[in-house]
């Protein structure tokens, strides 16, 4: 009640100065601070205990967590924390003297020894409403705060003192939920780290308490959020007990604490909260519901509350939700418990036909070598998954898998009848291409790199192996493939990259940073982003020179590269290598190809629209004239590193001071880059580029 008569006073004109404790006890004792600052936290007492602080920041109309002004005459508070105040003080009656400043501690979460529930969270409410941050970024900060409040002996314990707070939450209304969550997560995380917490018998019972008070009406809170409590501070049937036996829970007409969570949990599965009820269950050692509860469950389509039930009844229990899944056609799911469970004797059946399942979806997606890798173990699923390519009129995978797996008695899978002008891809052997080179060690990277050096235009590409596991880690780009018109490089990033991670980095430096080289690429921002987090360690693909996007030239909206490269050279490519185990060593003949084909082809596309005499039509004579506005230069640094830089390059001539322009107005915006963004253009002077510029030292290779 006083906390709340301190909160609604009205702004006064006039502080009542005298009454303040605090401004007794710097005047009594100034003289010895001054002599022995490290007195100052002895004597001050805490503003969480001394009420009229409170009174006295209301009274200056000022945010209890913010800066303070003109404290007495003699002494003026400085500087805050973000979570608590920190006071500086400071005599200024002589401005010639130098000032001494002693430190005044009041709060800032470092000692919960004095602090009440009620204190705490007005100060987390305080904290949140006069932070400027986005809700999420100052929830997140006061969750890291209470992480380690906790550590600073609250009394009369950290699991005690959260269940207390839990109490006194509700009277902060709108902001009750969400404190209630971040509380009861940072005592999850603290009891995970303190096993042994002295005050942990005393909180089961005190959380058992509450949980009576919340079932009875007499404190309000989410069933989410008790439920979290039950679990972090294990709440067991004899707490329940307890707290049923006392006094305040007489009117309850339950005699024993098991009866009375069976009908409180079952008053959940009426209402369809599966997932509760199965974690009280779970949580109370409870298992009278068996299957009826389970048929439930999966009549309501609550699959995982089936599935959390099941696996803490056991074998049986999951054995019939695996039957009742087959009967749904649900394989996956079916194929999932089997899996986590080595299920696969008592299932054989369903085990395989899961599997069979789930190689048609990836032989569907084009990825035959994930398939084969997923069958290889198993000759009943490797011919099923020839079988597969029959269907789809794949013979030369029919013919792969015959031969590497000794298989017999299949018959060479005939091919689709259709037109010739439909059916025909393009072949390496057409492009005229003298060599492909496998590059794996550091002699061979040098050679590589030399040659390509000697290059004006080169197409890059680069491939990895496909990841269909949902969630988990990306896998790294494989190989790179950089190619002229004549040779083609396939490089083994993995294995460079293990043994000579040095010059790996100095070589694609001299290739990829180059402004002589002309790099081709389709859609090659991409595979620089992909290349760039596989190798955060490698400078050589943070930066890339005189790039130029195939995609962006030609503007096709749909087909992709095979698409395009059917339209210009009269025959697509074929895609079915492109879902390829691309870390298997060696690759195949048909990898090497497909990896070779995807680079060369550029420099074949790029030719075609030089040396196109006449245009077509007028969208490919647009495509001739502007190609060279689409050469792109980037780096991966942030703009106000970028910026920096660019402050201090010299400014020669007129074309380089457009570009500078150009790139300050693209990348470098916002509030941190303002000053040097003015700086660089004051230095520009009245400029007014023209919509499109081309540097000339850019495309005069190709002139």
């Amino acid at each position: 009640m006083i906390l709340g008569f301190f909160l609604i006073q009205k702004p006064q004109a006039k502080v009542p100065i005298k009454s303040n404790p605090i401004k007794k006890e710097v005047q009594k004792n100034k003289v010895s601070w001054q002599k022995d600052p490290s007195k100052l936290n002895q004597k001050i007492p805490c503003f969480c205990t001394c009420f009229p602080y409170f009174y006295i920041s209301k009274q200056l109309n000022f945010p209890p967590l913010f800066e303070f002004r003109r404290f007495s005459k003699f002494f003026r508070i400085i500087s805050n924390c973000i979570m608590g105040f920190e006071e500086r003080v400071m005599e200024h009656d002589d401005v010639k003297q130098a000032k001494q400043s002693l430190a005044i501690s009041l709060h800032a979460f470092s000692d919960l020894s004095c602090v009440s529930p009620v204190v705490f969270l007005f100060l987390l409410k305080e904290s949140y409403i006069y932070g400027k941050s986005k809700a999420t970024t100052k929830f997140r900060a006061l969750q890291q705060q209470v992480n380690l409040a906790l550590e600073n002996a609250p009394q009369p314990g950290p699991a005690v003192f959260i269940v207390r707070c839990l109490y006194v939450l509700p009277v902060f209304e709108s902001h009750a939920d969400g404190f209630s969550h971040l509380i009861v997560s940072a005592l999850r995380k603290f009891l995970k780290a303190n096993t042994n917490s002295p005050d942990l018998l005393e909180a089961q019972d005190l959380a058992a308490q509450l949980f009576f008070d919340v079932v009875q009406g007499f404190v309000i809170h989410d069933e989410r959020i008790l439920l979290k409590l039950i679990e972090a501070v294990d709440l067991k049937l004899v707490n329940v007990d307890k707290a049923l036996r006392s006094s305040d829970a007489k009117n309850l007409t339950c005699d024993k604490a098991e009866t009375f969570m069976e009908k409180y949990i079952h008053q959940h599965i009426e209402s369809q909260s599966y997932m509760t009820a199965v974690s009280l269950l779970e949580q109370f050692n409870i298992r009278h519901s068996g299957e009826s509860l389970l048929f439930k469950m999966i009549e309501n389509k609550d699959f995982r509350a089936a599935e959390k039930w099941a696996s803490y009844m056991g074998k049986s229990m999951l054995c019939v939700l695996v039957q009742e899944y087959v009967k749904l056609n649900m394989l996956k799911a079916a194929y999932g418990i089997i899996k986590r469970n080595n299920f696969q004797e008592d299932f054989p059946d369903v085990y395989h036909k899961c599997k069979e399942s789930s190689l048609k979806t990836l032989a569907e997606k084009g990825c035959w070598d994930v398939a084969e890798e997923r069958a290889k173990n198993d000759r009943q699923l490797l011919e099923y998954l020839v079988y597969l390519a029959m269907e789809a009129g794949y013979s030369e995978k029919v013919d792969e898998l015959c031969e590497r797996y000794s298989l017999e008695g299949f018959v060479k899978a005939k091919e689709p009848e259709v037109h010739p002008l439909e059916s025909r891809y393009l072949h390496l052997h057409e492009l005229f291409i003298d060599d492909i080179v496998w590059v794996d060690e550091a002699d061979s990277l040098q050679k590589a790199t030399s040659y390509i050096e000697g290059c004006k235009v080169v197409g890059v590409d680069c491939e990895w192996k496909p990841n269909y596991v949902k969630g988990s880690k990306g896998n790294k780009v494989s190989i790179i493939q950089i190619a002229s018109e004549k040779v083609a490089f396939i490089f083994d990033l993995i294995k460079l990259y293990d043994d000579v991670p040095e010059i790996l980095n100095n070589c694609f430096i001299r290739i990829l940073q180059s402004p002589r080289i002309l790099k081709l690429g389709y859609n090659f921002q991409c595979d620089m982003h992909q290349l760039g987090h596989s190798y955060q360690k490698l400078d050589c693909f943070k930066r890339y020179e005189m790039l130029l996007d195939i995609q962006k030239v030609f503007n096709e909206p749909c087909g992709g590269l095979s698409g395009l490269v059917k339209k210009i050279l009269g025959a697509g490519l074929n895609k079915t290598r492109r879902n390829s185990n691309w870390e298997l060593r060696p690759l195949s003949q048909q990898q090497l190809e497909y990896a070779a084909l995807d680079a060369v082809v550029l420099v074949h596309l790029f030719h075609h629209i030089g040396n196109q005499s006449q245009a077509v039509d007028v969208q490919e004579k647009n495509v001739k004239m502007e190609w060279k506005s689409h050469i792109v230069s980037a780096s991966t640094k942030s703009n106000e590193s970028l910026l920096k830089a660019l402050t201090g390059m010299p400014i020669v001539d007129q074309s380089q001071a457009v570009r500078l322009h150009k790139l300050v107005t693209r990348r470098c915006r916002g509030r941190k880059t303002l000053g040097l963004r003015g700086n660089l253009k004051s230095r520009l002077g009245n400029l007014n580029p023209p919509r499109v510029v081309t540097p000339q030292f850019y495309i005069s290779p190709f002139l």
